[in-house]
């Protein structure tokens, strides 16, 4: 021990030292303690170093601190160091940083409120925990009552969860899931959803016994014990509930901040209701019941809605509306009781005001008198010996007496919900075992303790004593199976303080016995207490200040009692006048009944049911009065003792498994975890003592496997030894001296408290050495690794300088050269460059004299040119001077006439240029005006050209009339001479002169003017024109920018509808998938409830099987029968009626009712989601095509051939008939001869012409095959010529939209454009729906031409072949097939009027039967006429032939064949069978068909082929009914074998295969030429031709489907247990990861032992799992889809198993798991599965294991785990994280820092909040089309099947 001490008490060993605040506090010591040293040298956390004194007596050492590794266990009991501190750090480390609420304490489990709604109640929590050990899983209330449930049906013991702790702690909520669990699980044997009513108990009993404390918002202010009730099969089959103790005060008075019950407020909180108008209610603190406590309102509750889920919760339990009125009638009074006011008459008595309020109200809910009330709430009767009178009551007694009452009430009340709620969860259904949920108060110590206090601390103190004796037995029976020495464990016996409560002369006995004192008070019963115990017990004591209280020691903490209100509340009186008024009501039968006496109720045990405050009487004669009075004045502690002592034999009955709730603060904080608290309640519940038991004796204990594991690194190589047990017994002497510390059991070693730690120590200090050597081996090899690398870069960079010093001097030398030969070329080019400009500069001197030289003689050549000119043109000018002076007057008027013109129009053209109309009609049409205005321009020049040409006319002829006038005035002048006596005229003349002179000048003004006019409109014009042409130019830039954003624009809607296009493929797909699943949900759905019919079916028959008249009927009769098969038979139709009738009889007409209601509704659905699946997939398949515009031409063309070919076939009929006459002529003419007997030529020609008419329709039948073929495909040819046209349609268009040039334009024949697409695409998706439906009606149309005209020629040639006799009876079976059809097509459009009919056309076809057997027996009789006259005939011939003509003259007659050519026969690939060898054909190759024997040495699937061959027969001979039955018949046995060997997965497996290649035949060989062109020529003759078995196609793929989930079910049956052992469990990779230390539930060993999976057998049964498959045939694509399921199924379980637990989640087993996911991956691969999607289904559990294995401190590591975990969920992170657990000291836990780092950041994510995956989830299934290359004609059927009765035909 000492060296042991030396060892742990050193330096930077960790210690806990009491503390005031957080109870414990960790420190660490700052140097090693020596033994005698008398204190220790401590370092806080926060820094701070104390010195610590030990006990100068005791001596004792503070408590060890457990290593890191073993903080946060599950399990309390797997501490090393077990006390009270390492408990505490436990609770707190798990609940603050892990979020987890509960812990195993042992046998215990220790839930903690974290006042926050968490996840982890879902049913997916609940399947996951369903089946586990309750050790491999996490702490959970489910793994209890899981527990709890196996244990029951293990052990066939009755078994009870005690769930206790005190107000605000959880008690309700955890005894709520637990009953959920058990509802859940194992679910009802009946209809009658007792489940649902357990559960809806809940609700009713929240409301009328819960109330909110200032502990808690739904405290539970009563105990209940339900007793949960199974049968044989361990189905709920109905509960009990049991009450104790409710707390009536709380009717009338509530403290501060709390409230009475939730059904008084729900009550006011819905008053405004109609319903609720008569009782009169207002707002709770109206009310003085209501508004004592001030706080009226929940945060966050809405008691409207509460008061509608406790309506909905009693009228599920049978309490109906009436009734419930009632109740809140009797609610609603004891609210007004409550309100009605006592006044003071005088001091003796009271008195009530007349008309009181609220006195009327009660009066009218109860029906009872105002008076009889008044005078009976202000007076009593008191009876003595002599005589009875009334005494009045003091306003404060008066006041009591009401309370009482009020609380009497509400009592009678509560028992008498709580006797029809069990009422209506009890069952006739004989109970076999049950589960008890005891809900009970905890202890409870407050400032002031009364007597409910005190009943609550006395259950307490039963309850704890049973749960010491039940640990206590369990540690010993552990003990002595493991062949340990036992010694008596001490441990705390609360024997005496039970005693002090209930023994003879204890404190319940004095108290009822001062309660039956006249004058007894609290007092005098105080005084007797402190006589009798005071001196006697030493667990009771008496305050020091106080003669009113006394003490007790329990066996949580000392409790002192005030003795006020003891005697009153256990005599709980309430005024018998009172009663009796209420007894006397008329008007309300629910009151009276309330107080009616009861009879004594038994519980389903055969115990008396006691309830707390409450005893049940019953009534008696007159003289057991007198007793009945004395058993109803039991006192409530006597009844309170009574029912506790039967609840505690109840418990010792059961097998006890406890739930102990801790309240963590007091203030409700989520995840706030108070000390103080914790440890007070800790020490109350229990669990410290369950420690404590624990550490007295050897609290670890280890296997010796994991022992070995665990230590393996303590043992030297020698010490190994081949066995185990003696190598961990050796090792352990070594280690431990002191034997005492450890003992070996038979299979585990057993360790005293502490010497796990120690030899964690041990471990932890030999790895620390090793990896101290490993660093020192890795540092030395990294250092010369280092060195190394640094002589080398040495190295290389002296090589390097070296050479590239070499250059530098290489380089030098190069330049030096270079520079020289630089030199010479430049000076070269200076001197040649300076040369030249000399030359050039003496050139250019020289050319510029020369220039000039000649210059200045041309400039005086030029001047006497221009001197002549200017005297010519001078001259000129003066003789036209005169001319233009006339010509200028008469442009001048001109020029003002166009002027004024010209302004007019410019003004207009400016008015038009500025208006908004103008510039709309240019933009309209700007290419237009364009071209208008430079026509316009070019007509204007054109003018200005002739303008200029008349004005140099005008010129012209002004000068000949110049010269004119010159020759004139010359002339003039002659004459002047000559006239010189006339000057007066020539002065005149010479005035007209001057005249003209002036005139010419102002005409020359205004010509100048006109000229400047004209340029300035010029200029003005040619200013317009480059601004239109700027205009032009820059709308044609517009214009290309409109076309380049029309281009792009269609470019961009191109592709966004292209990827619109496969967004909406996709969604279709995903729709379709998603449809698919519901629909194979349904169908599971179907199929579940198809089985339970019949197995309700079964029940019944099997009860009424002794009965007279009974009929048995199938029990496989499937409800898709009642959907496809029709019978043809009446009677089969009435004895299927009488036999639905008796088993009607033996079932409940409502279950039977409810049955199919369900029944049809999911069919409804069924047939709903099929039509939306068949419109998605037909929607699917025509989004990519288009009808053909010519298809009307193409099918009337087709139409018209076949019409064609029918009248040609009906030509050849009648030449067929014509040839038959003439024979039958022949024959009759001949009748007397011997042409007609058999071997006659006569008829062997009649045969030979009936084999050739047989042969010639054959060839008919495949010339018209031929010509649909052809049809076809020039159909085809015609459509995929139309797709070409309509591919070419866009460019078109876009070259027309390259044509234009306008910009304006462009946007209008844009948005015109717009418009007529949208126009044109409601028209032609109109046309197209017409266009649809007319093709879908024609289509049908021709259909049923083709199948007429088929049916047509079929019987025409049956007719052919038989004789004339047998055709009457052909027709009739015709005529049959016809009604029948008819039959098929009238219940298809109308269902509900196909019944009424069905028996009208059954009754037609009983008659056509009769008909039949009329004709049958009429034909027979002819045959039999036949054969005699064929007789005669035979007998003739001899005596006949001489006077007949010879046989060669017959021989010689001319008799004319038809002559047909004719064909070999050849095998068709059908079989023929008889219709009475169907039920064999069923028998031997479905019912009794080994699957074994076929897969190994047939061809795969060869049953499929064999039905198919005989289906194709039927269908040749046209039997409708052959067909239908046999169908039927393949499908309801495929049902038979898998229900009776549906767990086989061979079984499932071959038949799956079958199915699906039944399915496939049924399309390749339809007929449909989608599936036709996989065919051979050789294949499609072959095909189907008188039935469409579409809907028996969809039946089929309806069984593919279920025997498809069947198959699921039973892989993952098979797979289940194994994962998590393979997966998880189970070291792929030896001593990767040590085995930590367990607790008490130990899990099950990683260490592969015998009977364990490992990764091995998962990949083993996956392997058996495929090669099955693979030898009955399976289509690959459907293994496909069977290993992606089997892959998710394993990934999902592993997932959801890692999420909880906790002991998973290291990075040593994240390692492990990627390892076995390479192996599972490596798998996919060898069989050559990887693109399947199985892998993807692993994603989320390799990613969980990436995030195990990942650095989890920094925010970079938080940003790669955020991108890195994209398939998990942020709830399956954070768990992961917060389970995060090192296996080793080395490694380091999260930190809760980071993990909200990592919420943050994953806040934004948009995805479900579940924490598990669904490990339910099937993916839909879909079945490719696999056509068999397989002729039928080859098929060969061996001998082994037993099918001798089938023909090849």
């Amino acid at each position: 021990m000492n060296r042991e001490l030396e060892y742990m008490f050193v330096e930077r060993a960790r210690v806990w030292i009491p503390d005031a605040e957080e109870v414990w506090k960790s420190a660490e010591l700052n140097k090693d303690y020596k033994n005698g040293d008398a204190s220790l040298v401590l370092m806080l956390e926060d820094g701070t170093n104390i010195e610590h004194k030990l006990d100068p007596k005791t001596k004792n050492l503070p408590y060890l601190r457990n290593p890191d590794i073993l903080v946060g266990e599950n399990d309390l009991t797997a501490l090393s160091y077990l006390h009270e501190p390492a408990v505490l750090h436990n609770l707190k480390v798990r609940f603050v940083d892990s979020k987890l609420i509960y812990t195993y304490c042992g046998i215990v489990l220790v839930a903690i409120n974290p006042y926050e709604t968490l996840p982890i109640y879902g049913t997916d929590i609940i399947n996951a925990y369903s089946g586990q050990n309750m050790g491999d899983m996490d702490p959970h209330i489910f793994a209890v009552a899981e527990e709890a449930y196996k244990q029951m049906a293990r052990d066939e013991r009755n078994q009870s969860i005690i769930v206790s702790g005190e107000s605000g702690a959880g008690k309700t909520v955890s005894a709520k899931y637990a009953m959920r669990y058990f509802a859940t699980v194992s679910g009802s044997a009946s209809e009658a959803n007792v489940e649902q009513k357990v559960l809806a108990s809940n609700p009713i009993m929240e409301a009328i016994g819960n109330a909110k404390t200032t502990r808690n918002d739904n405290s539970s202010r009563f105990g209940k014990y339900i007793e949960i009730g199974f049968d044989t099969r361990f189905r709920i089959i109905g509960a009990n509930m049991r009450t104790y103790l409710l707390e009536k005060s709380r009717v009338v008075f509530q403290a501060d901040e709390e409230r009475n019950y939730h059904i008084f407020y729900q009550l006011c909180a819905s008053s405004h209701l109609p319903e609720f108008k008569t009782l009169k209610l207002s707002s709770a603190n109206d009310f003085l019941y209501t508004r004592q406590g001030r706080s009226p309102v929940i945060v966050g509750v809405d008691d409207t809605k509460e008061l509608n889920a406790t309506r909905n919760a009693f009228m599920l339990l049978g309490i109906n509306e009436s009734y419930q009125m009632g109740l809140f009638r009797v609610l609603a009074a004891i609210l007004h009781l409550g309100n009605v006011e006592i006044k003071d008459r005088d001091s003796d008595s009271s008195v009530i005001a007349p008309n009181n309020r609220h006195l009327t109200a009660f009066c009218e809910l109860v029906g009872v008198t105002y008076q009889d009330m008044t005078q009976w709430l202000c007076h009593r009767k008191l009876k003595t010996a002599a005589e009875t009178y009334i005494k009045p009551l003091p306003r404060l007694q008066a006041t009591n007496a009401r309370d009482a009452l009020s609380k009497h009430i509400y009592a009678k009340l509560f028992n008498w919900i709580v006797e029809h709620v069990n009422k209506a969860l009890i069952t006739n259904v004989k109970q076999h075992s049950f589960i008890g949920v005891l809900d009970i108060y905890g202890f409870e110590t407050f400032e002031i303790n009364s007597f409910e206090q005190f009943c609550i601390n006395y259950a307490n103190e039963k309850l704890q004593q049973q749960f010491n004796m039940h640990v206590f037995k369990l540690e010993q029976e552990e003990y002595m199976k493991e062949q340990i020495p036992w010694t008596l464990i001490d441990f705390y016996d609360n024997q005496p303080c039970i005693n002090l409560i209930e023994a003879k002369m204890g404190i319940l006995d004095l108290l009822d016995e001062e309660c039956k004192m006249p004058k007894g008070s609290d007092d005098s019963w105080a005084q007797k207490l402190y006589n009798t115990h005071l001196k006697t017990c030493s667990l009771f004591e008496k305050p020091r200040m106080s003669n009113r209280a006394f003490i007790i020691q329990h066996f949580a903490d000392k409790v002192e009692y005030q003795c006020d209100g003891f005697l009153e509340k256990n005599k709980d009186t309430v005024n018998e006048e009172q009663i009796n008024v209420l007894k006397a009501s008329k008007k309300f039968d629910l009151l009276v009944e309330l107080f009616q006496d009861e009879h004594p109720a038994t519980s389903p045990t055969g115990q008396v049911a006691g309830t707390g405050g409450r005893t049940r009487l019953s009534i008696k004669p007159d003289k057991s009065r007198e007793k009945s009075s004395k058993e109803h004045k039991k006192t409530v502690g006597c009844q309170f003792r009574n029912s506790l002592q039967m609840l505690m034999e109840t418990l010792n009955a059961t097998t006890p498994h406890y739930v102990r709730c801790i309240k963590p603060n007091d203030f409700k904080l989520a995840f706030t975890f108070d000390p103080k608290r914790a440890v007070q309640q800790l020490r109350a519940c229990g669990v410290l003592e369950t420690i404590r038991i624990s550490a007295a004796g050897f609290p670890s204990r280890w296997t010796y496997q994991e022992f070995f594991s665990r230590y393996r690194v303590l043992m030297k190589q020698k010490d190994v030894l081949p066995d185990k047990r003696l190598t961990c017994r050796n090792v352990l002497e070594k280690l431990v001296e002191d034997q005492d510390k450890y003992q070996f059991g038979k299979t585990k070693i057993f360790f005293r408290a502490g010497q796990v730690a120690y030899l964690e120590k041990l471990r932890a200090d030999k790895l620390r050495a090793a990896c101290i050597r490993i660093q020192k081996t890795i540092r030395c090899w990294l250092a010369r690794k280092k060195y190394l690398r640094k002589r080398c870069a040495a190295i290389t960079i002296q090589r390097f300088t070296r050479g590239y010093q070499a250059r530098c001097l290489a380089k030098f030398m190069r330049r030096s050269q270079a520079a020289t030969v630089i030199q010479k070329y430049q000076r070269m080019c200076v001197e040649k460059k300076r040369y030249r400009q000399k030359q050039a500069a003496a050139l250019a001197m020289q050319t510029i004299l020369r220039g000039y030289m000649a210059r200045q003689k041309y400039q005086g050549l030029l001047r006497q040119h221009m001197a002549v000119i200017i005297q010519k043109r001078i001259r000129g000018w003066l003789a036209r001077c005169w001319y233009k002076r006339c010509l200028e007057s008469i442009v001048y008027l001109q020029c003002c006439i166009r002027r004024m013109r010209a302004r007019r129009e410019l003004k207009k053209l400016k008015i038009e240029a500025r208006s908004v109309e103008h510039f709309k009609k240019l933009n309209k049409g700007m290419e237009n005006k364009i071209m208008q205005l430079q026509r316009k321009v070019d007509e204007q020049s054109k003018e200005m050209r002739l303008t200029n040409e008349r004005l140099n006319g005008l010129e012209t002829s002004y000068s000949a009339e110049s010269e004119r006038m010159r020759g004139e005035l010359s002339r003039l002048r002659g004459v002047e001479e000559d006239a010189k006596n006339k000057t007066i005229q020539v002065t005149s003349l010479l005035e007209e002169l001057e005249r003209l002179r002036k005139e010419l000048s102002v005409t020359q003004k205004e010509k100048k003017t006109i000229e400047d006019w004209a340029h300035t409109y010029r200029n003005e014009m040619e200013k317009m024109v480059s601004e239109l042409k700027e205009q032009n130019g820059s709308l044609k830039k517009d214009k290309d920018d409109l076309n380049r954003l029309i281009q792009e624009q269609s470019q961009q809607m191109t592709e966004k509808m292209a990827r619109a296009i496969a967004e909406e493929t996709q969604q279709l797909e995903t729709d379709l998938n998603e449809e698919r699943s519901r629909y194979q949900n349904l169908l599971t759905e179907h199929l579940r409830l198809e089985e339970k019919y019949d197995d309700l079916k079964e029940v019944a028959l099997s009860s009424n099987v002794s009965k007279p008249g009974h009929r048995r009927t199938d029990s496989t009769h499937s409800s898709n029968e009642s959907e496809y098969t029709y019978n043809s038979e009446y009677a089969e139709l009435e004895e299927g009626s009488r036999a639905a009738e008796d088993v009607t009889r033996g079932i409940d007409t409502s279950l039977t009712l409810k049955l199919q209601k369900r029944l049809t509704e999911l069919e409804q659905e069924k047939q709903s989601l099929r039509n939306e699946l068949e419109n998605k997939e037909d929607q699917f398949q025509r989004a990519r095509a288009r009808d053909d515009a010519e298809f009307k031409k193409a099918r009337g063309a087709e139409l018209e051939y076949e019409s064609l070919k029918r009248q040609e076939l009906e030509s050849e009929n009648k030449k067929l008939k014509h040839n038959l006459a003439e024979m039958r002529q022949s024959l009759l003419g001949n009748a007397a001869t011997n042409s007609g007997a058999p071997g006659s030529p006569a008829y062997k020609v009649l045969l030979d012409q009936l084999n050739s008419s047989c042969e010639e329709l054959d060839v008919r039948k495949e010339e018209v095959l031929i010509l649909r073929s052809q049809l076809v495909s020039q159909k085809e040819a015609m459509h995929h010529k139309d797709e070409k046209e309509t591919m070419t349609e866009p460019s078109v268009y876009v070259e027309d939209v390259s044509k234009l040039k306008d910009a304006d334009e462009i946007k209008q024949a844009y948005v015109g454009l717009k418009d007529t697409n949208r126009l044109l695409e409601h028209q032609l998706q109109t046309q197209r729906r017409g266009h649809d439906n007319e093709v879908e009606a024609l289509r049908g149309e021709l259909q049923n031409v083709k199948e007429e005209n088929n049916r047509q020629q079929q019987l025409l040639a049956q007719n052919l072949q038989l004789p004339p006799e047998a055709r009457i009876e052909a027709s009739l079976q015709h005529e049959i097939t016809r009604l029948t059809n008819e039959n098929l097509e009238f219940m298809a459009e109308d269902p509900t009027a196909s019944r009424e009919a069905r028996v009208i056309i059954l009754r037609r076809m009983v008659d056509l039967m009769e008909q039949l057997e009329k004709q049958d027996r009429t034909i027979r009789k002819l045959k039999k006429q036949l054969k005699v006259y064929s007789k005669r005939i035979g007998e003739m011939g001899a005596g006949q032939t001489e006077g007949q003509t010879s046989p060669g003259q017959m021989v010689d007659e001319p008799i004319h064949p038809v002559n047909i050519p004719r064909r070999e026969k050849d095998f068709q690939g059908m079989l023929e069978y008889k219709k009475e060898d169907e039920l064999k054909l069923v028998k031997n190759l479905i019912l009794e068909l080994k699957p074994r024997g076929v897969a190994v040495n047939l061809i795969p699937g060869l049953p499929a082929y064999i039905l198919f061959m005989c289906l194709r027969h039927a269908d040749y001979v046209n039997d409708d009914q052959k067909v239908r039955t046999l169908l039927t018949s393949t499908i309801n046995s495929i049902k038979k074998i898998l229900k009776k060997r549906g767990d086989d997965f061979e079984t499932v497996s071959f038949w799956l295969s079958n199915t699906c290649r039944f399915l496939h035949c049924l399309k390749q060989y339809s007929g449909d030429e989608a599936f036709m062109k996989h065919n051979t020529s050789r294949q499609n003759e072959h095909c189907l031709s008188n039935f469409d078995l579409a809907e028996y196609r969809q039946v089929i793929s309806d069984l593919a489907i279920q025997i498809y989930q069947q198959l699921i079910k039973c892989m993952e049956n098979i797979l289940h247990p194994m994962i998590v052992s393979g997966m998880l469990e189970h070291e792929t990779i030896q001593g990767v990861s040590g085995v930590k230390p367990t607790g008490l539930r130990k899990r099950t060993s990683s260490i592969a032992d015998e009977g364990t999976y490992t990764l091995d057998s998962i990949l083993r049964q996956l392997s058996a799992f495929h090669s099955t498959m693979c030898q009955h045939g399976t289509d690959p694509e459907l293994i496909k889809q069977v290993v992606k399921q089997q892959f998710y199924i394993i990934g999902a379980v592993t997932l959801n198993n890692l999420l909880l637990r906790k002991d998973m989640c290291s990075w040593s087993k994240g390692m492990q798991i990627r390892y076995n996911v390479s192996q599972l991956e490596e798998w996919l691969r060898d069989k050559g599965l990887m693109t399947c999607g199985a892998k993807e289904t692993l994603e989320p559990l390799i990613q969980a294991a990436q995030l195990l294995q990942v650095k989890k401190k920094t925010d970079e590591d938080a940003e790669a785990i955020c991108s890195m975990c994209q398939a998990l969920t942020t709830a399956q992170i954070v768990k992961v994280l917060n389970l995060y657990t090192p296996v080793n000291e080395f490694e380091e836990r999260v930190s809760v820092a980071f993990i909200r780092t990592i919420q943050t950041r994953l806040r934004d994510r948009c995805e479900s909040p579940q924490l598990l995956m669904d490990t339910k989830m099937i993916y839909p299934v879909t079945f490719p089309f696999n056509p068999s290359c397989l002729a039928l004609e080859t098929i060969q059927i061996p001998s082994s099947l037993q099918l001798g009765f089938l023909t090849r035909v």
